[in-house]
């Protein structure tokens, strides 16, 4: 079932862990836009993969997992990503539903999703490493009727210079079911002036 409860879906880079500057500065945006919002639309940020997926990545290339364990381990990584974006940003919570992001958000904290149980139990994707991070966030984003999905990265540009290979397929498949989503790139710095208001730098699809 749809959801419409998420205003905004934030997709975390994963890249950003790597860079400790970056990182830091993406826990201030986080924390300011949170207490911006903290009466109003409901935001939702969604970790990616980055080192931990990473990991999976050169696990997989030497030992052959398989398309299948691959999939989940690397979502696994997100969850790590999660717990360590809850770990560093006080306002944030931890959650695995839309139902708990409702919760946290009537509750003036920040929610931030560890996709793998709820994606273990639908399953919409292909298990493929030409899905990543920013195919599932636009899924999330899609199903919960999210207006936005913002991409935080590390390197910015036009969404289809950024994204994996399976994205649009993503966008054009919620496009014929009516469900559009505006998607736009930023990077760390950029979201922190969006957060007080004057955002410069955004891409949009």
């Amino acid at each position: 079932m749809r959801e419409s409860c998420v205003d905004t879906v934030i997709k975390v880079g994963g890249a950003l862990i790597e860079d400790p500057a970056s990182f830091a500065c993406l826990v201030d945006a986080l924390q300011a836009l949170s207490t911006r919002h903290r009466d109003g639309p409901l935001l939702l940020v969604v970790p990616g993969g980055g080192p931990f997926a990473d990991t999976v990545r050169e696990v997989d290339w030497q030992l052959a997992a398989g398309d299948d364990a691959a999939h989940w381990m690397a979502i696994l990584g997100m969850d790590q990503h999660a717990h360590l974006l809850v770990a560093r940003t006080p306002v944030a919570v931890l959650v695995e539903s839309a139902d708990e992001a409702r919760v946290a958000h009537e509750a003036h904290r920040l929610p931030v999703l560890a996709p793998y149980r709820w994606l273990r139990a639908r399953d919409p994707l292909p298990h493929s490493w030409s899905v990543t991070s920013d195919s599932i966030a636009a899924w999330i984003a899609i199903e919960l009727g999210a207006s936005e999905l913002l991409l935080v990265k590390a390197t910015t540009g036009p969404a289809d210079a950024v994204t994996d290979p399976y994205f649009h397929t993503v966008l054009e498949t919620g496009a014929k079911a009516g469900r559009l989503v505006r998607v736009k790139v930023t990077g760390p710095r950029a979201l922190v002036a969006r957060a007080w208001g004057t955002a410069e730098g955004n891409q949009g699809l």
